[in-house]
């Protein structure tokens, strides 16, 4: 599975576990501000996965990992995953 196959698959276990996904394009923000980075985090409460476009493939991915691990961890224990992605989520453990 190619890695922007696994980002696309990932993403959308993280949607139907009820995670909300936002992409933030590049160039999002005002000039000077900080880049954006991806990772998992909850708005009022909900939780929420931000996908920051300008980093590279693998962070995108390392953030959903970690959203999902936080958020849906017991969720996907007895669901059927590709065997990549099912190693990824197995090394985040470590």
């Amino acid at each position: 599975m190619e890695p922007n196959q696994q980002l696309d698959f990932l993403v959308g276990l993280a949607e139907e576990a009820g995670i909300t996904v936002r992409v933030m394009p590049r160039g999002a923000g005002r000039s000077g501000d900080p880049l954006p980075e991806s990772g998992p985090c909850q708005v009022r409460g909900a939780p929420w996965l931000i996908l920051a476009a300008g980093e590279p493939l693998s962070a995108r991915i390392a953030a959903a990992v970690a959203a999902l691990r936080r958020f849906a961890g017991p969720e996907l224990e007895d669901r059927y995953l590709p065997p990549a992605v099912r190693d990824l989520l197995e090394q985040s453990e470590v």
